[in-house]
């Protein structure tokens, strides 16, 4: 299982970013664990900037806009 923290102080991006990513991973039949972060210092301890941001298993990989869907496949397929 995958774990998604979504980083961000709870506006509509940020809260469309983590519903994206709980479809995509439904529709990929992949186990994801997707949280919100709203903490100013736990967002700026990522060195993020911009949000929203998503961080997976403790790494950023994404921030300053809504992420594409084909971007989350992405992100949620094995490597």
């Amino acid at each position: 299982m995958k774990t998604i923290k979504v980083l961000g102080t709870g506006c509509a991006k940020c809260i469309k970013t983590a519903e994206l990513i709980e479809k995509v991973a439904q529709e990929q039949g992949v186990s994801v664990a997707v949280t919100k972060e709203t903490d100013p210092q736990v967002i700026m301890a990522y060195g993020v900037m911009s949000t929203p941001a998503v961080v997976i298993d403790e790494q950023l990989i994404h921030s300053g806009s809504v992420p594409q869907a084909a971007q989350v496949k992405e992100w949620l397929t094995p490597s």
